[in-house]
């Protein structure tokens, strides 16, 4: 770092007047904005299934092979980019990722043949969107917040939330209007509008601008760059997996993936139209459990910041097993009451775990507070490698019974399984001196 004395702000080092709002919360704003453009691509799949189904005559399974490599790699690579803003900062990898999510995007009203729906959406747009996924937000509130740090996670989930189903009124009008391409348009252009403004207004950790982090009561450097990041992420890994901690969490939000993208975004609105509701209305029901979802995850950081995340989590999932196994006897060509009533619940409790889970990996004496966002990131993984089967399972058993049903019975017992893994997880020690961290370096 520079000799020369840091900015007089809120939180430096040297003396002065501190402005009201600390830098950390502008820069969780501008993670935001990229975590939102991200997010545009997440229920997309479910309003392509059936115009793709009519132009091209491809299956609902061979649509669905796309939708799981897509989550698949969007969770595989979230460690992976954690590691790599290690090493390049958090600046260059995302706007990098919302140049790759857009070209993905924009291949796709080129293609002709099922693979290339694989290649681009799946490869590419999960790629890219993954290095923009939770495990940014996780490396952003470890980095700039000491306290509201479950509190900041809850609302830059909420912002990945926002971003599903912010454009998905729009999405859904051009797209039963018979342009699909002009949808997936959209939502390259949205990345593209993006990566400039985090170009040049992401910042990688507050000492780059002689700040401390929000809460914090000393001034700590910015790290060095590290390097051998892939490596690094794989090492974690390792150390992770040789505790009883990380298998819970992974397999937790594993079932969290297959009962939330896996089935509700991927195949909430084809299952709907299967009993005769109108594309627009279904989709309208996901809009409207995606402003749900902004409250249940705000409210679920707050909680957590205050209970025993453990079990906020197994309530989380107890609940959700239980509406998504009435959802079957709700659908029907009408929006009901009943129907909005499971809307507002299921929104509440969509992503409220992901506070918590966040909560639970970042605890000091588990894995090492530096390898927090990484360990994060390996959970994530295994939540997108959920969804993704559980994407492939419910495109093939449409294809096998013509019907959804066996698929929301299916998601609400691996929820109640969840309840109890939750309650597994050994109880929280956040207060004891922390280890080396799990790659094998020395912690700071």
């Amino acid at each position: 770092m520079s000799n020369e004395t840091p900015p007089e702000t809120d939180d430096t080092v040297g003396p002065g007047p501190r402005p009201r709002l600390h830098r950390a919360w502008a820069v969780a704003a501008v993670a935001a904005l990229a975590i939102i453009a991200a997010g545009a691509f997440g229920t997309l799949p479910g309003l392509l299934m059936t115009p793709l189904h009519r132009e091209f005559g491809w299956s609902h399974g061979a649509i669905s092979v796309a939708v799981w490599v897509n989550m698949a790699l969007n969770g595989l690579g979230a460690p992976f980019a954690a590691a790599l803003m290690d090493r390049f900062g958090m600046r260059r990898v995302v706007t990098a990722a919302l140049l790759v999510v857009a070209a993905g995007a924009g291949l796709t009203t080129v293609m002709t043949a099922a693979w290339q729906l694989t290649l681009y959406w799946g490869v590419l747009v999960g790629l890219g969107t993954g290095s923009m996924a939770l495990a940014f937000a996780a490396t952003v509130a470890n980095r700039w917040f000491v306290r509201r740090r479950g509190l900041v996670t809850g609302l830059l989930s909420a912002a990945s939330v926002a971003g599903q189903f912010a454009l998905l009124p729009v999405l859904s009008w051009i797209i039963d209007n018979g342009q699909w391409r002009a949808g997936t348009v959209t939502v390259a252009l949205t990345a593209l509008a993006v990566a400039p403004l985090i170009w040049l207004l992401l910042r990688d950790h507050p000492a780059d601008l002689g700040q401390r982090a929000y809460g914090a009561t000393a001034f700590t450097p910015a790290p060095a760059p590290r390097p051998g990041a892939l490596r690094h992420a794989v090492r974690v890994l390792r150390g992770a997996a040789r505790t009883r901690t990380f298998w819970l969490l992974a397999g937790t939000f594993a079932i969290c993936g297959a009962s939330t993208n896996g089935v509700m975004w991927t195949h909430f609105v084809p299952a709907a139209h299967d009993h005769g509701m109108p594309p627009t209305a279904a989709a309208s029901l996901l809009t409207l459990i995606g402003l749900f979802n902004i409250a249940g995850t705000a409210f679920s950081g707050w909680l957590t910041d205050r209970f025993d995340p453990r079990r906020l989590l197994a309530a989380y999932y107890g609940l959700r097993g239980i509406t998504l196994v009435v959802l079957p006897l709700l659908l029907g060509p009408e929006v009901r009451t009943s129907l909005v009533v499971f809307v507002i619940v299921f929104g509440l409790l969509d992503v409220a775990t992901v506070p918590p889970t966040i909560g639970l990996s970042a605890l000091r004496g588990r894995f090492g507070t530096e390898d927090s966002a990484i360990v994060f990131g390996w959970t994530l993984a295994a939540h997108q490698v959920g969804a993704g089967l559980m994407a492939l399972a419910g495109g093939a058993v449409r294809d096998a019974l013509g019907s959804y049903t066996a698929m929301w019975v299916a998601a609400g017992a691996v929820c109640l399984a969840a309840t109890a893994m939750a309650l597994l997880i050994p109880r929280p020690t956040p207060h004891r001196p922390a280890p080396a961290p799990i790659s094998g370096a020395v912690q700071q």
